[in-house]
Order: structure tokens, then sequence, then C-alpha cells
């Protein structure tokens, strides 16, 4: 019987619920389109975690800038001379004006195009156009306002709240969890930011489960195993273990090997580097269809200078999803790694969804700044399966505003939307009256299911 990286406690043919609670978990709907709710959250939950901003790569030269948006909120990430990655609040100290928008390089200092205040790249005020009409101003009384930045393999994030726990210490267990996989070679060569008619968390909950895999993508339920899909709850974060390359146990059996491969191909064939249609190849007796994805990885990866021979068929067809409170996934095995967030819209009813889309790279492999790409909810199509999250959104936003919807009504193979709820009564502080009910109270212990 074979354990999950890095928790030899658990094992890989638990189902992704665990043990069943005495009763579902009721959240309250309202939470997803209440407007006090979302500037609750804006007031007292945002400006306290940690959020993923962008990848080293768009900062990884000294003059590299990059403006990161959350609700009302703006941080400017930027590359000092002296290589330092540094992060303020996107606002000049004069009249409030944005110094940065977007992203881009080559910036020696930071001046408002208002009227002119300039700062270095470390923050300190320089010059002041007309300094005398302010009387005694003292430069030094006018940083710009720092907020706090760390990265982990790759990926930058932000905090405005400078008492903030470390990045490390927010991520609890998942760095020791995913250390395997090197996920630091990795290299983001595009964003796309998607405008959805949706709450963010509708959004990060569409990432978050298991559960509506047998409905909204039969394509992929022939090629996954949905129920043995094993969740570990941390703190800030939780975990899920998903084989590919297998069909759903709902089958019973029924699908051939070229079935299943036939579906991988259909939904996921370019991780391979294989087309639609693509026939599956001959093999040895003792071969699954799992060692032929695999090997076919392998032979993709090589075409790009990538080895992959360290990674047995495990590693590469096991995907392991990491969920981060309060908006942020990601997903990873040896030769695949996407990163998703959701982030507010101008109202409680819009959002965004972020893809981070990444190649693992040969070692000594240049940077190059990704192409960051905007789109409407209509005109993306991020390949059959994330379409097909897409679509379904506003339809559930619509459907949580009904009166007679005063609760979602959770399982526990949702139990990483129940921990992402968990979070978010603490870092708002709801009252008792306020709170989920139902499910079973000893989830409230982290690492417990």
């Amino acid at each position: 019987m074979t354990t999950t990286e890095g928790n030899p406690t658990r094992t890989r043919d638990e189902d992704a619920i665990g043990t069943p609670p005495a009763s579902p978990t009721l959240v309250p709907a309202e939470r997803y389109y209440s407007a006090e709710f979302a500037a609750l959250e804006i007031d007292r939950m945002w400006p306290k975690v940690w959020q993923i901003a962008c990848m080293v790569d768009h900062v990884a030269e000294a003059g590299d800038y990059f403006e990161y948006r959350c609700g009302p909120y703006g941080v400017l990430i930027v590359r000092g001379d002296d290589g330092v990655l540094r992060a303020f609040q996107n606002v000049c100290r004069h009249r409030g004006n944005s110094l940065c928008v977007g992203s881009g390089g080559g910036l020696r200092e930071l001046k408002c195009g208002y009227h002119g205040w300039t700062w270095d790249l470390a923050g300190a005020l320089k010059r002041v156009p007309n300094r005398k009409g302010f009387g005694s101003l003292k430069m030094s009384e006018f940083p710009l306002i720092p907020a706090k930045v760390d990265t982990f393999e790759g990926m930058v994030f932000v905090n405005l709240d400078l008492g903030a726990m470390p990045l490390l210490d927010y991520l609890d267990e998942i760095p020791q969890d995913i250390a395997w996989c090197n996920i630091g070679d990795f290299r983001c060569y595009a964003t796309l930011t998607v405008e959805v008619e949706a709450n963010w968390k509708t959004i990060a909950d569409g990432y978050s489960e298991t559960y509506h895999v047998q409905t909204l993508h039969p394509e992929l339920l022939r090629c996954v195993d949905d129920i043995h899909a094993p969740q570990q709850i941390w703190t800030h974060t939780g975990k899920s273990d998903q084989p590919y390359g297998v069909p759903s146990p709902r089958f019973d059996g029924t699908l051939s090997d070229e079935e299943v491969w036939d579906a991988y191909v259909y939904t996921q064939g370019a991780l391979m580097g294989v087309a639609e249609g693509t026939p599956m190849p001959a093999r040895e007796p003792d071969q699954t269809v799992q060692d032929l994805i695999a090997a076919r990885t392998r032979a993709f990866a090589a075409e790009r200078g990538v080895d992959l021979d360290w990674a047995d068929t495990d590693r590469i067809t096991r995907l392991h999803q990491y969920n981060v409170f309060p908006n942020m996934t990601f997903l990873a095995n040896a030769d695949h790694l996407t990163i998703m967030c959701s982030r507010p819209g101008p109202d409680p009813d819009h959002g965004e969804l972020v893809m981070f889309l990444m190649t693992r790279m040969p070692p000594g492999a240049g940077r190059n700044k990704p192409a960051d790409v905007r789109m409407s909810a209509a005109d993306a199509e991020p390949g059959i399966v994330l379409t097909q999250d897409i679509r379904v959104l506003p339809g559930l936003q619509r459907g949580l505003h009904q009166p007679g919807l005063t609760h979602l009504v959770l399982s526990n193979e949702e139990l990483r939307v129940i921990n992402m709820h968990r979070n978010l009564e603490r870092y708002l502080e709801l009252p008792e009256s306020e709170r989920m009910t139902g499910g079973d109270t000893v989830q409230d212990s982290p690492g417990h299911y």
C-alpha cells in the first residue's frame, strides 16, 4: 500500500471524503453576493493575507516592476538597482495618484505622473517640485509605504500587513510536501486573466473539490480517479491527490484501456505533446496506460532538454493540488504546473480568474518576461476542462441570489471549500450566529479530515 508524498500516515487509496460528518456543513449563501460581506472582506481579510501577485519572471531584472491589484488595493512590486525585490502600496504620498500601471522594465526611479514627486527604487523620496511651497517638508518623512513581499518557488507573494507571519509559515506543510517536484524549475510563459460574472469565492470553489467532476467533466471522468483522491487539511492550506491515466471507479471497470488513453489525449494530450486522435501506442505486456502516458511525457520533456528519468510513473501521472487561503491553487506533477487564483471584481457578482501558464525548463534556462493577456469569459477557451469550469460560473452566481436558497449544503468531499470558509470566518471575526453550522466539529483541528 503506497502513501502520499510527505505524509506516510495517509494512504493513496483513501477516498476524497474521509470520515463522513454527522451532518452536512451549511454555509450562508449571502456570503457570495452581499455587498456588506464583501466590504468586510476588504476591511478585515484582503489586507491581512498572503496573495500570489506575479512570478519572479515578471520582476527578474533591476528596474522591472509589476502592479498587483486586488479590489481597491494596489501593490507595486519593484526589483531595485541592488537586486532586492521590494513592494510598496501603489500610491503617491502627495495626492494619492497610482505610481505605475501594468508591468514593465527599465525603471530608474518611481515618478508620479501627476505632480512629479519622485522616489528611488528603494522607496526613498528624492525630488519634490516647488518644494518650498510646502514649508518645512522633510523628505525622509515621506517614503513610499511598504508592503511585505516574498517568493516561493518562483512565485511572488505580497501582504499589506507588515506584521503578517512569514510566507513559509503561512504555507503550512506545502514547501516540504512538494519539495520532491522542484517546481522552481518551471517558467511562466503567460498569464491569462478572465473576467467572470461570479464572486471570487464562487470561482475558487470550482478548483477546490472533485465532487463536480462526475457531472461537469464527463470526458475527464474517463481518465481520472475522482473517488480515490485523498485530501489533507492544514491551516491556511489544503491538498488533494488525483490519479490520472486510470478510469473513475464509477465506470465499474467497463472502459477499455484504449478508451482511457483516448480520454486523456482529448482532455490533456498537450501535456505530453500529442494531438487529438493519436492512437494508443504499442506496449509491453506489463505496461499500463499510466506507464504509456509517463513514457510519452518523458519523451516530450526530453525534446525541450528536460530530463525526467528521475520521475516514476506515479510522479508523472498523479496530480497534487494545493489550495492556499484565500484564493489560490496550484496543481503539480513531475512535468506539469498550473497556478490559478481568483480576485474580487468591481462588485460581489464579478471577479477574475487568473491562470499562470508554466513549462518546466532545463537547468540554466534563461528567463523571459511572461505575456499578460486579459479577456472576457465569453472569449476564453483555456482547454476543455477549464472552459467547462468557466462557463458554469455565471449560472452559479445567479442561483446564489435566489431568495429560497439560504445556505450552501456542503459534503466532506468539499473539505477545501469548508476550510476556506473556516479561515474566512476567523479573519472576519464573525460572531457565532453568522458562522457555518453542521458538519463535524472535529474538523476544526488542523490536519484532521
